[in-house]
């Protein structure tokens, strides 16, 4: 028995590889800032890859667990080089403000489909880009304030964040 709609398992399917490159996203940035012997910062971002993984991995098993079928699409690769942290760290707070619109776009279909099951399962995701966005806004504006010639400011502040 599919207890999902065509209509939604077809959007979480792309949102499975929205996930999977927004994780390749952050290993790019995670390196930029390995290469810059900013460890704290490349820490923070093999993180998010990781999470971002688990997440696309959510909807996958949301996906088998209500008889759909699962098609991840095609990746792009990602951005691989920056000129500045901030504009990696710009990069990576618009891809979270991207992903909150996916995910409210998710809720819509599911509402409009009177799917109880994935609005449960979609409200998750919902509450979780607000920790996305806010972390990342505020990463952003440490940066702004720091400035690139002290970010070693800025790894001293995620040490004493954690």
């Amino acid at each position: 028995m599919t207890m999902i709609s065509k209509e939604l398992c077809d959007e979480i399917n792309a949102q499975v590889g929205r996930e999977y490159g927004a994780s390749f996203q952050y290993v790019s940035i995670a390196t930029y800032f390995d290469g810059q012997a900013l460890r704290k910062l490349a820490d923070l971002f093999y993180k998010q890859a990781a999470e971002e993984q688990e997440h696309a991995m959510k909807f996958v098993r949301y996906i088998v667990d209500t008889g759909g079928d699962v098609v991840i699409p095609p990746v792009a690769a990602p951005k691989a080089k920056f000129a500045s942290a901030e504009e990696a760290i710009a990069l990576a707070l618009k891809w979270e403000e991207e992903v909150t619109a996916q995910v409210n776009h998710l809720m819509d279909v599911a509402v409009a489909k009177k799917d109880y099951l994935g609005q449960q399962f979609l409200a998750w995701f919902v509450t979780e880009q607000l920790e996305e966005v806010s972390s990342m806004q505020t990463l952003l504006q440490v940066v702004q304030r720091a400035g690139e010639k002290n970010l070693l400011m800025l790894e001293a502040y995620l040490t004493h964040a954690d």
